[in-house]
């Protein structure tokens, strides 16, 4: 066998396999994103019929060919119908670059950035208080994801974040006390702010409006919510769409400084 055979071989064989690592993480990540929602049942459902799709060509059966070609091409547009949410994620997920961050943050060692401690010292200080009260708290971190749209919905506030302030700000009798505080660049830049409400429902029956919420914010952005409940005073925290209830005060300062730390 010539050299350059050899190669062509060689050649043919790495692009094969980087063809199916690509759609492997592609997948991979999709499923992810879908996990836990009505539409991950949708995304086997259209893995079978591709599946069905390529068997019925490589045998040649005329018929269902045909069959599964114009179920194919209607099936595009269903697609977009169905998956719009978990679309938008996926797009979202590309325009903040963490799948960048994927690759790089593997084989580029990360430079230290700004400590959340003093953010994170403040948000526990006041979850315990107004835990304690049963005050109903949603605090948003704001972490890759441009967070414009939830911004825009709320007031102004651009302050250093403390316990004090966050805790006025969740007081019953406050003006600002509805809706979600949202802290970016180590400030507290708005309050009052309106979130997208999860759609999932596989939810447990006592989980309110403010949880779910918290939930929204964090199935489509890289936000991480802290939740307190005014029924319970129970702590929780949301991150890529799952909820970690129950907390304690120190649980909750570990479970921040970890996720915000986490990949920076």
């Amino acid at each position: 066998m010539e050299l350059a055979t050899i190669f062509n071989i060689i050649d043919f064989r790495i692009v094969d396999v980087l063809d199916i690592l690509i759609v492997a993480i592609l997948l991979f990540e999709l499923y992810k994103l879908t996990k836990g929602t009505a539409a991950v049942k949708l995304f086997w459902v259209l893995a079978l019929i591709y599946i069905l799709w390529k068997m019925v060509a490589y045998f040649h059966f005329t018929m269902l060919t045909d069959l599964t070609n114009e179920l194919i091409n209607v099936g595009v547009l269903a697609i977009i119908i169905l998956f719009q949410p978990e679309i938008r994620k996926f797009l979202l997920y590309i325009g903040d670059g963490r799948i960048l961050h994927f690759f790089s943050d593997r084989f580029v060692k990360q430079q230290s950035k700004n400590s959340y401690s003093e953010e994170i010292e403040a948000v526990k200080q006041a979850c315990r208080h107004m835990s304690a009260n049963q005050t109903g708290a949603l605090i948003i971190f704001a972490r890759k994801t441009p967070l414009d749209d939830f911004l825009n919905t709320g007031e102004e506030i651009d302050a250093k974040p403390s316990a004090d302030l966050l805790e006025n700000i969740f007081y019953k009798n406050s003006p600002l006390h509805d809706g979600a505080v949202i802290i970016k660049n180590h400030r507290i830049a708005a309050a009052r702010c309106i979130l997208p409400v999860s759609k999932n429902r596989n939810l447990p029956q006592e989980v309110g409006l403010r949880h779910r919420s918290a939930l929204g914010a964090t199935e489509f952005t890289d936000a991480i919510a802290v939740v307190v409940s005014e029924q319970t005073g129970n702590i929780s925290v949301c991150k890529n769409g799952v909820m970690t209830r129950d907390l304690t005060s120190s649980s909750l300062r570990q479970l921040l400084n970890e996720s915000l730390t986490k990949d920076l």
